[in-house]
């Protein structure tokens, strides 16, 4: 193909010919790899020629002068290593890919470095000689089309079955609106060659479809479907032993013969409980929903392929149906009529009107079925507690658990250590080997390990508690890889309103303080401080509030750590106050359970998907009870059968039993609705699903109560006393000096008060807002409370880069007839932002607003509505486009203030842009070229008195981090 752009500059300057298609005629530096031309033949690739298509493309756009310009060769040379890697890491096992993918390479990699005149003009003119090419081909009559081989496992050649091709691509857009089989046929046909292998010749259909994504949303559901057809030939032949092909109608009958073939394949190969076995596999089996395989959208599928179904030496041997029944059953398993409970959480579950978490999907029906999702230990202040804390993540983290650990304990730098009458070296050296361990167990290789450490935020170590994730300083004193945390005291935050001095000590010294909150740990730390005063105490220092505050903010914003969480809040609104106290969260912040020395906490999670729950109307309230109440009963059986790596978890687990049910597609329910996020109806509406949620998860947890008995420590609880959720703001606003939170209530409390007295409760702690990064993919909804990121983007996670594209904004732009090739450069252009396109209308605009276009503050107050319906917490973001020290002063402020617990990732975006792309490309292992949203770049403005403190280059968490584990 040659590309003919007029400069911008000089409409009389000569046509330049950018010229790709040579890239298939030279002399290859990468021997291997391999350039599919339009008219099928096959040549070696030669990057160098990337270089003078770039060049050429700068010439055309910005004139002549720029042929001597030093800067376009640097660029032009660094812009063509980034399509050259691209193209090296995208082409998988094949080693083949077509000319139009590098060209979709040279446009990905002109968006993403800014220099958006080249970039635009070569998507319209790329766009124009498309349509040049169609006309021609209709014009002309094509020539016949070669006969095609494609070479089996074996190394057989035999002729290519075109009709099947042609069958799966019709099969898999049946249905949809929006979508051309005969498109992605021409497309796939693009991609094809004499000689392709098996594998290469599934991914092309797949591929193919997953380029029309930016065009119509619904061919996410065509390259599911075109994923799950390669999935059932490679299930199929491994489980039956034999070579097998299946379309997704020949599933209805099928599926019955191969689920109980699964599970004896599954036994035999040591992944399944032989318990399994003894269901009644023929009942099950003919309660499988075949159909429902077709809901997935492509993100979903994929994950699900490349991190859940189970495998043997890298066969797949479960299909989706088969997945979700083999956790049901798993989580049936000590039912009395296991099978019925079975088909009744099946149900639930591939319905996606709820998800259990991650490590139950993982690990539910296996041998070792480790199905909690979340850790908390208490680091004791001996070397012997301090490596068995060590020892304990390495084996919490193995079976996929996400870890949080309290370290307040251990006693700071310069502490007296009385064994050797030495100094102690702080916790910072065993931070570091708590992150190295967390790397070196990567969760059975299905995800990165993954631990948050916190700290109070009077310990005397916390300054350089907030240096650990510093790119600068001593290497030994740092945790790249760790999440920390801070654990604010309500009295550090008094003092940074009131502009006061605060003190810090070594806990060797106030070991009482780490159990202490709200009035009780104001008196004992005024104790403490007059102690200091008196030339008492060995270890201790003064240092002003607002300054450490500042120092907080600072380093969050240019670290993303440590996150902000809030020690009183947490602990007086505690339904178990009574028998201990809450030292830290977890991993993700949403956990708010007792640790001790003899106690490790759990918590079980699972997600109710709102989305499926909410009309245009609002709420269906009958559908949301029976959900909820399935979901507990599944929640509430993972205590009993959890596979338990050690002892102190087990026996914590099965005193209190807590569970975590939150929730996910909040965005989407409110589009469903029309209700734009940063609005008092979306407060309202966080308020009113939470209350719900709320009502229904504590009435199933007192009928479990009724049919299984109270969870043991149940008496002397905040339960106990009738004191529920709703109302333990009032022990907060006491603590507080009368500080007034909304209490408003919509539903019948006083009965349920009155049963929650009467009957108990089934488990001490019943609901907890997680992140929900992977199984809201699963499902393909908004993850957790999140507003939406961009209408437009590509997300990034461990399976690869997927195009993603707001459905309800599609479905908007086409009724007003406005989507079009135009309304999706532009929202390329604009970074998946509406607000900037002017013939969006107004209502459009706020409807779909992003992330960065919303004040926060908006989110903080949601968020403190449902707070006062959680018995936990909620993993809750803060998005921030242009941050000052001032505005995330303001931000923190209103979140303790509002009293939420807990706060997670402050996301940022870059001073110019997030990422954009061309979103086409892709790679044999259907894992597309890297594109995160790239970290906060700009500096950020702290008041000070008489003088401006710029903060450093920021790495706030970008979106969808395909290392971060909030992102999984």
């Amino acid at each position: 193909m040659s590309l003919n752009l007029h400069s911008t500059k000089n409409e009389n300057q000569p046509i330049i010919q950018l010229s790709l298609e040579s890239l298939a005629q030279s002399a290859p530096s990468e021997p291997a790899m391999q350039v599919i031309r339009r008219n099928g033949t096959v040549s070696k690739f030669d990057p160098s020629k990337i270089s003078i298509a770039m060049t050429k493309a700068f010439l055309a756009v910005e004139g002549h002068t720029a042929a001597a310009s030093r800067r376009v060769h640097e660029i032009v040379e660094q812009l063509t290593q980034e399509v050259t890697t691209a193209l090296t890491r995208r082409v998988g096992e094949g080693r083949t890919f077509h000319i139009e993918d590098v060209q979709d390479q040279v446009e990905l990699a002109l968006m993403r470095s800014e220099h958006h005149k080249v970039a635009r003009a070569y998507v319209l003119y790329r766009e124009e000689r498309a349509r040049e090419r169609a006309e021609k081909i209709v014009a002309q009559k094509a020539p016949a089309e070669p006969v095609l081989h494609t070479t089996l496992a074996d190394g057989t050649r035999v002729v290519l079955d075109t009709r099947r091709l042609e069958a799966i691509i019709a099969e898999a857009c049946a249905g949809l609106d929006g979508v051309d089989a005969a498109l992605v046929l021409t497309e796939a046909r693009r991609n094809l060659y004499d000689g392709i292998g098996q594998d290469e010749l599934a991914l092309a259909s797949i591929m193919a479809s997953r380029t029309l994504v930016e065009q119509e949303p619904n061919y996410s559901y065509v390259s599911s479907r075109l994923l799950l057809d390669k999935l059932r030939g490679e299930v199929l032949s491994f489980v039956h032993a034999t070579p097998m092909t299946a379309t997704q109608a020949e599933m209805a009958t099928r599926y019955a013969e191969y689920f109980a073939a699964y599970v004896k394949v599954g036994i035999q190969a040591e992944l399944l409980d032989p318990e399994l076995s003894r269901f009644d596999l023929a009942r099950l089996a003919a309660a499988l929903k075949p159909e429902r395989d077709l809901q997935f959208q492509f993100l979903g599928l994929q994950t699900l392929y490349d991190r859940y179904f189970l495998h043997v030496r890298n066969r797949r041997i479960e299909l989706p149906q088969a997945f979700f029944m083999r956790v049901a059953m798993g989580l049936a398993m000590r039912e009395i009529d296991r099978e019925a409970r079975a088909i009744e959480f099946y149900n639930l579950l591939s319905s996606f009107d709820f998800m259990a978490s991650t490590p139950t999907l993982f690990n539910s029906g296996t041998l070792r079925p480790q199905l909690s999702s979340c850790f908390l230990t208490t680091v004791a202040d001996d070397l012997d507690g301090i490596f068995k804390s060590i020892k304990d993540n390495a084996l919490l983290a193995k079976y996929s658990g996400g870890l949080g650990n309290d370290w307040t304990p251990v006693r700071g730098l310069g502490a007296h250590i009385k064994g050797t009458n030495g100094e102690s070296q702080g916790v910072v050296p065993f931070l570091k080997v708590a992150n190295d361990t967390a790397i070196a167990v990567n969760q059975g290789g299905k995800r990165k390990g993954a631990v948050c450490a916190y700290l109070e935020t009077w310990h005397i170590d916390i300054e350089e508690f907030l240096d650990l994730r510093k790119n600068t300083g001593d290497d030994r004193r740092r945790t790249h890889d760790m999440n920390t945390a801070n654990w604010v005291p309500d009295l550090f935050m008094q003092r940074v309103e009131q502009d006061g001095e605060w003190s810090l000590f070594s806990p060797d010294e106030t070991p009482d303080l780490h159990d202490l909150y709200g009035p009780k740990f104001k008196t004992a730390y005024e104790a403490y401080e007059a102690k200091a005063d008196r030339g008492e105490m060995r270890v201790f220092k003064r240092v002003r509030a607002t300054d450490l505050w500042r120092r907080m903010l600072t380093m969050l914003f240019e670290t993303g750590h440590p996150w902000i969480t809030f020690k009183d809040p947490c602990n007086l609104r505690s339904p178990q106050q009574h028998v201990g106290v809450v030292h830290s969260s977890n991993l993700c912040t949403e956990i708010t359970l007792n640790t001790s020395a003899d106690e490790v906490a759990v918590c079980n999670l699972g997600s109710v998907n709102l989305l499926n729950h909410t009309t245009g109307s609002g709420i269906d309230h009958d559908k949301l009870k029976r959900t909820v109440t399935t979901a507990v009963r599944m929640l509430d059986n993972v205590v009993d059968i959890n596979f338990y790596t050690i002892p102190e978890a087990r026996r914590s687990n099965l005193r209190h039993r807590p569970v975590g049910l939150g929730l996910m597609g909040f965005q989407d329910a409110l589009h469903a609705q029309r209700i734009p996020v940063a609005t008092e109806k979306a407060v309202a509406f966080a308020d009113e699903s939470m209350e719900a949620i709320s009502y229904h998860a504590i009435s199933a947890s007192v009928d479990l109560a009724a049919e299984r008995g109270r969870y043991p420590s149940f008496d002397g609880s905040l339960w106990s006393r009738g004191i529920l959720p709703i109302d333990s703001i009032a022990i907060l606003s006491d603590a507080r000096g009368g500080a007034t939170f909304d209490t408003s209530t919509t539903l019948d409390w006083s009965s349920l008060r009155e049963r929650v007295r009467e009957t108990g409760m089934r488990n001490s702690n019943v609901m907890a807002i997680a992140p929900t990064a992977t199984i809201s993919n699963i499902c393909g909804v908004a993850q957790s409370i999140e507003p939406a990121y961009q209408n437009l983007y590509v997300k990034s996670n461990m399976s690869g880069d997927f195009t993603e594209v707001n459905e309800f904004l599609v479905r908007d732009l086409k009724s007003r007839g406005l989507w079009d090739e135009v309304m999706v450069s532009d929202l390329k252009y604009f970074d998946g932002s509406v607000g900037q396109i002017d013939r969006v209308p107004d209502d459009l605009k706020a409807l779909y607003a992003t992330a960065f276009e919303i004040d926060t503050a908006w989110l903080i107050e949601a968020a403190a509505r449902r707070q006062k319906w959680i018995d936990q917490a909620q993993s809750l973001n803060l998005y921030i486009a242009n941050p000052s020290g001032k505005k995330l002063d303001q931000l923190y402020r209103l979140a303790w203030s509002l009293g939420l617990k807990t706060t997670y990732y402050l996301r940022s975006r870059s001073a110019t842009h997030v990422e954009k792309s061309t979103l086409k490309g892709t790679d044999g292992k259907l894992n597309a070229v890297s594109a995160t949203a790239t970290a906060a770049a700009a500096p950020i403005i702290v008041p000070q008195a008489g003088k401006q403190t710029d903060f450093a280059e920021a790495l706030a968490c970008s979106i969808d981090n395909p290392d971060c584990e909030a992102c999984q």
